[in-house]
């Protein structure tokens, strides 16, 4: 089968490689840069095990689309903050540049996430300016994708999957197609369910995330360990409740329940978690001031500007709001990232960072940060501060650190630091 993947990043090309291995597949994007990275079998962004399989694929890349049988839209769907909807141009966009290829007998596939009823009242219109009509000549539905960064491999081949069609002859093409290389269950539904069921699960993670950081503000009026307390809860069956954090970011969680809100006024849970996922950067600089309230002129060290540990993926970051909330209550920000090489504010090295720092505040729980001696690293600040929101740090007791969800009564005391830095040598 011939197949064209029309948008190569993050999701649609590991898709359109896993296809290459029983199809014929050409990649499309606009990013020509992308494109000529590709055909020279070089990956454009970081994702283990992909740059392996991208050099043994047959796929090519082109910035336009081709004839096909099949065609899969794995575009991104920004999220338009000014109205709270989501920002379908790029998903129109691609579907008008099927429509001169479309043939009686193709089939069109949406990975892209959308709000309820997108198929069948966005793309269905444009595709019609074909000539062709849905369910009668060629083919529709939408296959949500159920990636995530870091394992998007194993996870595209082995999470179960949903797909959904405009009527069931689209729903079992659409089926055959991604069982070429999905090893999990495969379940099926109408398009419009397919699109629910998607914001449904991101929405869900979003609620849950919002009660732990709610638990976490509560646990320190209450002076215990909101991950010790998490980590107890959790041992009953029917328990699991998420960990805190200073917001949520990345491509879905941040983004998918304003989607699923946007065409009505009766969603008070899904506002309010919304609401506190979307407070956390500001309550965190709250902790910020309070360890660094007598010190004049404070320069705090961001580390980690990942929306998520262990991925070089900065989209919707809470790292971003919390570091220009800080510059605009006057603190002097430093920020560094292992990982990410691609960020609107600049990054520096860990020992820049640090130089002169009365704070680091762990925004991202890389692994890497997790190794580190903050003790030594610390000897070239200028005092000895830590906040860890992901509860990744552990303290020798020479340097003063507090945790999201912690007690201060619960920390170490406080060591002044042994090399403290004049602030001649700061600059």
């Amino acid at each position: 089968m011939k197949i064209c993947v029309i948008g190569l990043g993050y999701i649609g090309l590991p898709t359109a490689i896993l296809l290459s291995e029983k199809n014929e597949v050409v990649g499309v994007d606009v990013k020509k840069d992308v494109v000529d990275k590709i055909n020279d079998k070089i990956m454009p962004f970081k994702e283990p095990g992909l740059d392996r399989l991208l050099e043994q694929s047959g796929i090519t890349a082109s910035t336009t689309p081709r004839p096909a049988d099949a065609f899969i839209i794995c575009v991104p769907t920004p999220f338009d903050k000014e109205v709270r909807m989501a920002d379908l141009k790029f998903v129109r966009s691609a579907v008008e540049s099927i429509v001169p290829h479309l043939r009686k007998g193709n089939i069109v596939i949406l990975e892209s996430t959308v709000s309820p009823g997108a198929c069948i009242n966005v793309l269905e219109p444009i595709l019609e300016k074909s000539g062709l009509k849905a369910g009668e000549d060629y083919y529709l539905a939408h296959c949500p994708e159920r990636a995530i960064p870091g394992n998007t491999l194993h996870e595209m081949a082995y999470n179960d999957r949903i797909i959904g069609g405009i009527d069931d002859a689209s729903t079992q093409l659409a089926r055959k197609i991604y069982a070429t290389f999905v090893k999990g269950n495969i379940y099926t539904t109408d398009i419009t369910t397919a699109e629910f069921v998607k914001l449904m699960e991101n929405t869900y993670r979003d609620v849950n995330i919002a009660l732990a950081n709610e638990l976490a503000i509560l646990a320190e009026e209450a002076k215990i360990n909101i991950w010790e307390a998490i980590s107890l809860a959790n041992h009953h069956p029917r328990v699991n409740i998420l960990k805190p954090g200073p917001g949520v970011g990345g491509h879905c969680i941040a983004v998918d329940p304003w989607f699923l809100t946007e065409a009505t006024n009766r969603c008070r849970i899904i506002n309010t978690a919304r609401e506190i996922n979307d407070s956390m950067p500001a309550y965190v600089l709250s902790k910020v001031k309070v360890m660094t309230e007598n010190i004049r002129r404070p320069k705090i060290t961001v580390f980690g500007v990942a929306y998520k540990g262990n991925v070089d993926d900065a989209r919707e970051t809470p790292a971003l709001k919390f570091i220009k909330l800080a510059e605009s209550e006057g603190f002097f920000v430093s920020t560094y990232d292992p990982l990410v090489s691609r960020f609107e504010m600049p990054l520096s090295s860990m020992e820049d960072a640090v130089r002169g720092t009365d704070c680091i505040v762990i925004i991202s729980d890389h692994d890497l940060f997790k190794e580190l001696d903050f003790g030594h690293l610390l000897d070239n600040s200028r005092h000895r501060n830590v906040l860890d929101t992901r509860n990744v740090v552990k303290s020798d007791g020479t340097f003063n650190l507090v945790k999201l969800g912690c007690s201060e009564n619960a920390h170490p005391v406080y060591v002044p630091p042994k090399k403290p830095v004049s602030m001649a040598k700061v600059s």
